[in-house]
């Protein structure tokens, strides 16, 4: 029988190998301390004493701060992607760094070498964002895409199994008398989505102008907006989430 676990769950699952990880950055701090038996690391204690006596107080305040950091880093994660799972909350992302403004004169849609293009580096980031993604337990996702090349080839690397394109992301930084009926198309098609997306994340990759104009704030390549919406995709409420590096 196959189960499938919450993405709480799935992200408790993960936390052996977490608490590893820290337990082995811990060992290497005491050692770059040069700590000893004869310095900060006491004789164990015997039975029946404090089982924390033998820790230095300045080890003792690390622990803690590794162990709230797990804490709040559970926590973060799992917000994210129940949030997601609902129909409340769309995830928004602008393409990752393509270098320039706008495109080339005469650029094409139907020819990628015509168009501003992700650099090596933007390449590297919509990885990075992906894996990321799914480090906050965002499992399965529905990606959507503006018809421009940057967003279609972030939009791939994100790596959710595929995209669609979608009418409804495409700039309008070539018209900006545009941006209205942009914005409009937007929140429909949000409206549309959020009731047939079951718990996927809804995830939009599209261009600076087009985010600024829904949620009014400027946002840099590869960052994202975690948007509260109404039935009728209207914005509620908003996170930015810088991209992740």
């Amino acid at each position: 029988m196959d189960y499938t676990f919450s993405p709480k769950f799935q992200f408790i699952l993960k936390l052996p190998t977490l608490i590893t990880d820290r337990h082995v950055f811990i060992s290497n701090w005491m050692n770059s301390k040069n700590f000893s038996e004869s310095s900060d690391i006491k004789v164990m204690p015997s039975e029946g004493s404090d089982s924390l006596s033998f820790i230095s107080g300045e080890f003792k305040t690390f622990i803690l701060i590794v162990v709230c950091s797990i804490a709040s880093i559970a926590s973060y994660a799992s917000d994210l992607s129940v949030k997601l799972q609902s129909s409340d909350y769309v995830l928004l992302m602008r393409h990752t760094t393509a270098p320039g403004i706008g495109d080339p004169t005469n650029y094409s849609l139907n020819d990628c070498k015509t168009q501003r293009n992700l650099s090596a580096e933007g390449i590297r980031q919509a990885i990075f964002v992906g894996e990321w993604l799914r480090k906050q337990a965002v499992g399965k996702a529905e990606v959507y895409s503006s018809e421009w090349c940057r967003c279609k080839d972030t939009a791939e690397l994100l790596n959710f199994g595929g995209f669609r394109v979608e009418p409804a992301l495409a700039s309008f930084f070539d018209d900006m008398s545009k941006a209205m009926e942009s914005n409009k198309n937007l929140k429909n098609f949000i409206s549309e989505k959020i009731k047939s997306k079951g718990e996927q994340a809804l995830i939009m990759v599209t261009h600076h102008v087009n985010i600024f104009e829904y949620m009014g704030e400027n946002i840099d390549s590869g960052d994202m907006v975690l948007a509260k919406v109404r039935p009728n995709g209207e914005l509620i409420s908003y996170k930015l989430i810088p991209r992740p590096n």
